[in-house]
């Protein structure tokens, strides 16, 4: 028996799921400050089912070794699963693209340390 849908995160993973099946995610375990963001570590995880929630991956982010408060997450590819090689490639370009955008986070599924959507607004300058 799958475990209840009680985070964003879980409802976001069975949606993705049910519509294409199984894929590869790209992870960035993120650092959120008062005014700032940060990426902490990296990883990739391929999904092939919908099981997974929440509480599990907190485990999985939690043996990162790092104090991490947000994760984000991106599909590799929007057609399903990509293979280790090109997960790995992917997974360093978007690194790059974070180092210099932060903004590119919203072009993913952002999440808070409890599983709850997040969103990054800028702020304006005084």
């Amino acid at each position: 028996m799958t475990a209840p849908l009680t985070t964003d995160f879980d409802d976001w993973l069975v949606r993705t799921y049910a519509r294409i099946g199984s894929f590869t995610i790209l992870i960035i375990l993120i650092d959120i400050g008062a005014k700032s963001v940060r990426p902490l570590r990296s990883t990739y995880l391929h999904v092939v089912g919908d099981e997974t929630r929440w509480p599990e991956m907190i485990r999985l982010f939690d043996g990162a070794g790092v104090s991490w408060n947000g994760a984000a997450f991106f599909q590799a590819d929007s057609d399903g699963l990509v293979a280790d090689p090109e997960a790995r490639q992917r997974l360093a370009s978007l690194v790059r693209h974070l180092n210099e955008d932060r903004k590119i986070l919203n072009d993913g599924e952002f999440f808070d340390r409890r599983g709850l959507r997040l969103k990054l607004e800028e702020i304006a300058p005084h």
